[in-house]
């Protein structure tokens, strides 16, 4: 890997990209590469990335039945993230809650929440100006009426189906920010995927209180990059 004067290259290098390799050899180089750390050409999208769009559902939009205040906004952010995706041919992963009438987070069950997204339901269903392309894989979450499921990994096939297609590396929008964005991001980590937050396209369920802002800073103490849409199209 290394052609000319040994540790030349190296020591050309940041230093935290050092550390890395100093860590980890060039497996430590490849993972900080990932993750975007150590140049500003890493985080464009390329084979091994996939999209996640996380409950971008009616009753998460204004008016529905649990809206996230200017859950809507996301949108036109994520429609143009999608047509970078469709013009670089990579995997967009769908997740949605879909639970049953008697899902344990309702209030009436003794839960947190107003009955929202309930499976078949109008409020259920995805954003009407969600531009998704006619190969996103969908994936149902909160399908049991006794398990909560914040993260898009909790009780489904997410990382079967994102091991089987190559994914290292996992871009990710949608909302609430402190709730299914959080838990998808900081599981997806543990499992060993790099995770990128689209800055523009996430959105949190009570931001005044701070949660959403608490939740992003988490998530970077957990090892996820941030970007912004601008970013993507220069990498």
């Amino acid at each position: 890997m290394w052609r000319d004067e040994p540790g030349a290259h190296r020591r050309r290098m940041p230093v935290v990209l050092r550390r890395a390799i100093a860590a980890g050899g060039d497996l430590g180089y490849s993972r900080l590469v990932a993750t975007g750390i150590g140049s500003s050409h890493v985080l464009g999208p390329r084979s091994g990335d996939a999209l996640l769009v996380v409950d971008v559902q009616r009753d998460f939009l204004p008016g529905g039945r649990l809206p996230v205040p200017h859950g809507d906004a996301i949108i036109p952010v994520l429609n143009r993230v999608l047509a970078l995706w469709r013009e670089r041919d990579l995997p967009v992963f769908v997740i949605r809650d879909w639970h049953p009438p008697n899902h344990c987070s309702f209030r009436e069950q003794g839960g947190p929440w107003p009955p929202h997204c309930v499976a078949g339901s109008e409020g259920a269903s995805l954003a009407a100006r969600l531009e998704l392309p006619p190969s996103a894989t969908l994936v149902s979450k909160g399908t049991r009426a006794d398990a909560e499921a914040y993260s898009g990994f909790e009780g489904t096939d997410l990382d079967a189906r994102l091991r089987a297609a190559g994914i290292r590396r996992l871009f990710v929008g949608g909302l609430a920010t402190e709730y299914c964005v959080l838990a998808t991001v900081r599981e997806a980590l543990a499992r060993g995927y790099a995770a990128v937050v689209l800055e523009q396209a996430i959105r949190g369920l009570d931001a005044a209180a701070g949660a959403a802002r608490a939740a992003e800073e988490e998530m970077r103490r957990l090892g996820a990059s941030f970007v912004r849409e601008q970013e993507l199209r220069g990498a």
